[in-house]
């Protein structure tokens, strides 16, 4: 492709993975950052195994995974940090080809991101701060005001991706709005560092106290993090004295470790009402934001991009129709709107309901936390499908199990060497059939080689699945390909 680059508004972990994957499909693109500097403090704190497919499709996958910790599971305490009940998941890789949770620095991922989108063309032009957006049938004209000092410029592009954050200039400029989907939440956010490893499960901690609900994670290397909720009325200066550092921080010493910052952070549950005006497209925080109960804020926008760079680059390259983009909304915001809701579901669950609520709790998981079925839901990392629509096409018993859903990533053999499934599906839309036989868009075909049984166990029934770019079923499709 040729002409104008897209412009990625924002240089943050979706920006930067939306631009890698535009590259990826060779659509020339720049990414616009108010910023002058990347933001050198943690923000988003989890990856899952869905989430690192869109990392492999950004060819990011392996260097970002060596800069992360797997994750354990997940601990919920009592009020005086006891145990009520663990939930471990398996160290291995899930069906997906990775740790099925992992903790990561925020920094670290961007600079990986950014080395890679160095490496791939991509030009990021930093203190460059969007004032204006206007639009014709020929494309997008962006006023971009530099921030270093100097005059303003016109920057023409096919496509604007506004992927610039919960305060988003881009979703202003082209009059959308958050609508709430449930209360704010205030919390303190503690980032800390500690010379000597902390002695510590290396797994999620969750307070369920109604009074003082707290969240615990090691992240990675020496890095810690302590969440609370912060009551109406309290400052950071009231949850940070000696003495509540150490009911927060038992049974670690405040006094042996680093602190990095204390801050205060209010977590939204929010969606924005417009996604797309023509050729403008919000992604990202810009379009949505979830309290931290899933861990999915960051997640559920790079599934975004995931999702929507291979349409818009389809019809930049006049292979589909615009109306292909009005997909992107229709399919991402019940995703979205799924996983805010399970997320304030748990939340409530988890530290609300008072005093009473804190007894019903500790008698229901004492009661509950050793059935296979609840250990099992407590730890899987699968997102709800994708709803029926154009491109997705649920018919039969095996489609309304399957078509929505990403396909495994599990490790396989392809003519006699070792790589993961995505690496054998090619960019475009492919086929796998019952006998592990993959048929690309160019035409081709590679005869896979399971020796997990991943494939096998998952595909069950289904005679043939009908894939698309993003890794998510189309359909089940008959046997035959005539």
């Amino acid at each position: 492709m040729s002409g104008a680059p897209v412009i990625v508004v924002g240089a943050g972990p979706v920006g930067l993975t939306a631009a890698l994957l535009l590259a990826r499909r060779g659509v020339a693109v720049e990414v616009l950052e108010r910023h002058r500097a990347p933001y050198p403090l943690p923000r988003a704190v989890h990856l899952d195994d869905e989430v690192f497919r869109v990392l492999q499709a950004a060819g990011v996958a392996d260097p970002v995974l060596a800069r992360t910790r797997p994750m354990a599971g997940l601990r919920l305490l009592d009020g005086a940090h006891r145990v009520l009940a663990e939930f471990d998941r398996h160290p291995d890789a899930g069906i997906h080809g990775f740790p099925q949770g992992s903790f990561v620095h925020q920094p670290d991922l961007e600079e990986v991101l950014a080395a890679a989108a160095q490496d791939a063309g991509v030009a990021v032009r930093r203190g460059a701060e969007v004032t204006g957006l206007t639009q014709d049938g020929d494309g997008v004209t962006l006023t971009v005001r530099p921030r270093d000092g100097g005059a303003d410029r016109s920057v023409r592009a096919p496509a604007v991706l506004g992927c610039d954050g919960a305060n988003s200039t881009v979703r202003g400029l082209i009059g959308s709005a958050m609508r709430d989907l449930g209360p704010a939440d205030r919390w303190l956010v503690l980032d800390v560092r500690s010379a000597d490893a902390l002695p510590v499960w290396p797994g999620a901690h969750q307070v369920c106290d109604s009074r003082h609900p707290a969240t615990f994670m090691p992240v990675t290397g020496d890095r810690y993090r302590w969440e609370t909720r912060m009551a109406p009325g309290e400052t950071v200066a009231d949850l940070t004295t000696p003495a509540r550092l150490a009911a927060l921080l038992a049974p670690v010493d405040p006094a042996s470790v680093e602190f990095v910052r204390a801050v205060e952070y209010t977590f939204r549950a929010q969606v924005a009402d417009r996604w797309r005006a023509g050729r403008v497209l919000l992604a990202g925080d810009a379009a949505h934001l979830s309290p931290p109960f899933v861990g999915q804020g960051m997640g559920l926008g790079l599934r975004d991009v995931h999702q929507l760079v291979w349409k818009l680059a389809d019809v930049l390259d006049g292979a589909a129709d615009e109306e292909l983009l009005d997909t992107y909304q229709a399919e991402r915001e019940p995703h979205a709107r799924a996983l805010i809701r399970v997320a304030l579901l748990l939340g409530r669950l988890m530290t609300g309901g008072g005093r009473g609520g804190d007894v019903v709790r500790r008698g229901v998981l004492a009661a509950v936390r050793r059935i296979p079925a609840v250990a099992a839901l407590a730890t899987d990392s699968r997102t709800p499908p994708l709803r029926p629509g154009p491109l997705v096409e649920r018919r039969g018993r095996a489609g309304r199990r399957l078509a929505g859903t990403l396909v495994p990533d599990p490790e396989v053999v392809a003519d006699g060497r070792w790589c993961r499934l995505d690496d054998v599906l090619g960019p475009g839309e492919s086929e796998l059939t019952s006998d592990l036989c993959v048929h690309r868009a160019d035409g081709s075909e590679v005869s896979l080689e399971d020796p997990g049984g991943t494939l096998h166990r998952w595909l069950g029934s289904a005679p043939r699945i009908g894939i698309r770019p993003d890794r998510i079923v189309r359909a089940v499709l008959p046997r035959s390909r005539g």
